[in-house]
């Protein structure tokens, strides 16, 4: 192999950035800062913070549900011909009473 060559030169780049890559991936999975290419630090996610927004997330997502389930039977009595809701409406008044 020819030290001077096109070659060597891409192969040390490569090299070079395949390490910084799997430094970086290292360091990410277990946590530390991670470093960019002029030295600076990204401070990982604070793990609190991800798992409480999660939650969060996970509540607003049962309450969107439940209000799109109301707006769906919203819906249809707004959609519904009158006299069809008014014989429901009695249904249930029947199924009351009876109980």
């Amino acid at each position: 192999m020819n030290w001077g060559s096109p070659e060597f030169v891409i192969l040390i780049v490569a090299i070079s950035t395949a390490g910084w890559v799997i430094n970086n991936w290292i360091r990410a999975r277990h946590g530390y800062p991670l470093e960019d290419e002029w030295g600076g630090k990204t401070a990982p996610a604070d793990a609190k913070a991800s798992k409480a927004l999660i939650e969060e997330n996970r509540e607003l997502r049962a309450q969107l549900g439940k209000v799109n389930e109301r707006l769906q039977v919203l819906e249809r009595i707004a959609t519904d011909p009158s006299l069809g809701v008014a014989a429901q409406i009695e249904a249930l008044r029947d199924k009351e009473a009876v109980r």
